[in-house]
């Protein structure tokens, strides 16, 4: 994307075609990222050699209609997905060309997850799915963090409770304080609020967004709601695998007036 300009939605600002940049304070940048599935006539390019930085200790929501490619997008920068071309950079680390074993290890290790679905193991109580990654890694539990992590989501009184026990919203809290406990560089947010109701999805929201504003985390969240979306610090808007805007301060209503400008 090249020149550009600035338009103005309600609270927020959405750049179309912004210089894009590699601060010092960026947790994942990535440069001519290009995704592409099949071969010949029936390729479909995912990404369309994207660049974009994401900033340490902010909540971005990565938006656009279906099919634009920001699932793609999010996959690929956290390394569940191979880019075909260009290169990822997370906290200094150049993951694109990292072996598989050296890929799961980061992940586990540097990468915290939220999924739509949850993904708590059912025979193991909450504080052993939150504890989980840990134990996989054969590393030891900092009790004073898993404390302050839990106390802060509310779930003191849940720990010992399995996934079937628990609500949907107290099952999202237990895979956000799985994915905090590591104190990752980033968590990457794949519509962690799909299988919730509105005023659960809000709670949850907020969970994330206070982690950001309390505890320095970085969240990436991949979101087709406008109201998720503006509890972000920022917005970027993708379609037809390109970056199309970048909207700072989103609002509901700037994020709906900037998707219907790029044709959602």
């Amino acid at each position: 994307m090249s020149g550009g300009g600035s338009r103005s939605y309600a609270d927020g600002m959405i750049t179309l075609n912004p210089e894009h940049y590699d601060p010092p304070t960026s947790a994942v940048t990535a440069r001519g990222l290009m995704k592409t599935y099949g071969k010949g006539d029936t390729a479909v390019r995912a990404l369309k050699g994207i660049n974009v930085s994401f900033e340490r200790g902010r909540f971005t929501a990565i938006m656009g209609p279906s099919g634009s490619g920001k699932s793609t997008l999010m996959h690929t920068l956290a390394g569940l997905d191979t880019a075909t071309a260009g290169s990822i950079s997370l906290a200094g680390t150049e993951i694109t060309s990292l072996s598989d074993s050296a890929l799961t290890k980061l992940r586990r290790e540097r990468i915290g997850f939220v999924f739509q679905s949850f993904n708590l193991v059912p025979t193991l109580t909450a504080e052993q799915n939150i504890t989980l990654p840990v134990a996989l890694a054969g590393g030891k539990v900092d009790a004073q963090w898993l404390t302050s992590i839990t106390a802060s989501l509310g779930l003191q009184d849940r720990l010992r409770h399995r996934p079937h026990e628990l609500s949907g919203g107290q099952q999202q809290r237990v895979a956000i304080a799985r994915a905090l406990l590591t104190r990752p560089d980033v968590i990457f947010a794949d519509e962690p609020t799909g299988n919730l109701d509105s005023r659960v999805g809000a709670e949850v929201l907020e969970l994330l967004q206070s982690s950001t504003r309390t505890m320095g985390q970085t969240i990436i969240m991949v979101t087709h709601d406008p109201v998720a979306a503006s509890y972000a610090d920022r917005v970027v808007l993708v379609a037809d695998g390109e970056l199309v805007g970048d909207i700072a301060h989103p609002t509901a209503e700037s994020v709906l007036a900037a998707l219907a400008g790029v044709g959602a």
